[in-house]
């Protein structure tokens, strides 16, 4: 087997990370905001709503499905990487400054005409249901040429979102990334990120699963969107198109096919204090134990232990490395 430089890089929207719990829904009604929805806003409405909420404590922490999904894969102590686009502003500088921290380095590219993508998180304290509001800023402008061929074929796994097939230029900074690990031999990894991406965008996406995919993850609303089946049935049918289909099912685990077996992991139960980045961090996990050669039982166990302490905490990527060695996944 080759040398690689990196278990896993990645390429996706760099979104900065703001978490605020609040005590009930009286200001999400307030503000005008559907409960539990994801909101898409301008940078003016995103301050506005920030400006309201600023006397909560607030938890600022690098985001991005995608990001996520690497920094997860770091923190378990694998060699990872992420190329997104931010901002020439402090947003953008602490996005990079934590990034650097959790994962030795980076591959970001920096615009000083745009401000950083982020999304502002409003958790519920009595069931962990999370509202959002994200301004993708300029993540979604990342260029076909910045995105980093080389490190690509130096790493086992590049590991994309659908997000970035919902626009330009980055939708096409995705397909160069995916040519580029096909041209590398690097095996190509796809989260399919949100059921609104599938709905309006389903024959792209079927056309990247069954033209670069090996590894295809998707929660059961997705699944569902994406074939029109079931759980069992839409994990046999995407099966069919990727080397392992991966489908989640939130408190019922997780289900994993490939070459005609299905492994059905269950989940790993903590007291939920928020269900930010459980799938991503259930990748990483996945990834993980996929570019150490493990099989797929020990992968989906290894995953649904690091999505379980991200729900344990607030944010999307486990900080507590004492919470990890509880669940046993660090030393």
């Amino acid at each position: 087997m080759p040398e690689h430089r990196y278990d896993v890089c990645g390429v996706g929207n760099a979104l900065v990370d703001a978490l605020v719990e609040i005590d009930d829904d009286r200001l999400l009604a307030d503000l005008g905001l559907v409960r539990g929805n994801m909101h898409l806003v301008d940078d003016a409405r995103w301050q506005e709503v920030f400006a309201r909420v600023r006397a909560h404590p607030v938890e600022i922490h690098p985001g991005g499905s995608c990001a996520n999904t690497v920094a997860g894969v770091a923190l378990l102590g694998g060699r990872a990487t992420f190329c997104g686009l931010v901002g020439d502003d402090p947003l953008g500088r602490q996005y990079a400054e934590r990034m650097e921290e959790i994962m030795g380095g980076h591959h970001l590219r920096v615009d000083g005409q745009r401000p950083t993508g982020k999304c502002l998180a409003l958790i519920s304290r009595s069931d962990a249901q999370r509202t959002m509001l994200t301004d993708l800023g300029v993540a979604p402008s990342l260029a076909p040429e910045q995105v980093f061929a080389d490190v690509i074929g130096a790493s086992r796994y590049l590991h994309v979102e659908g997000y970035l097939f919902t626009g330009s230029p980055i939708r096409e900074s995705a397909l160069r990334a995916l040519e580029a690990a096909r041209s590398a031999g690097t095996r190509v990894s796809f989260d399919l990120s949100d059921p609104w991406v599938v709905a309006a965008h389903r024959d792209q996406l079927v056309d990247v699963l069954r033209g670069y995919a090996d590894v295809a993850f998707l929660n059961e609303e997705e699944a569902r969107a994406m074939t029109g089946l079931d759980a069992d049935g839409a994990i046999a049918r995407v099966a069919e198109w990727v080397d392992v289909a991966v489908v989640k099912l939130g408190s019922r685990g997780s289900l994993v096919m490939s070459g005609g077996e299905v492994v059905r992991v269950p989940v790993h139960r903590v007291v939920a204090r928020d269900t930010t980045g459980a799938g991503d961090a259930y990748a990483a996990g996945f990834l993980y134990g996929l570019s150490r050669g493990w099989d797929l039982p020990r992968c989906g166990d290894v995953a649904s232990r690091l999505a379980a302490a991200t729900v344990a905490q607030i944010g999307a990527v486990v900080r507590d490395r004492a919470m990890l060695a509880d669940l046993g996944l660090v030393a």
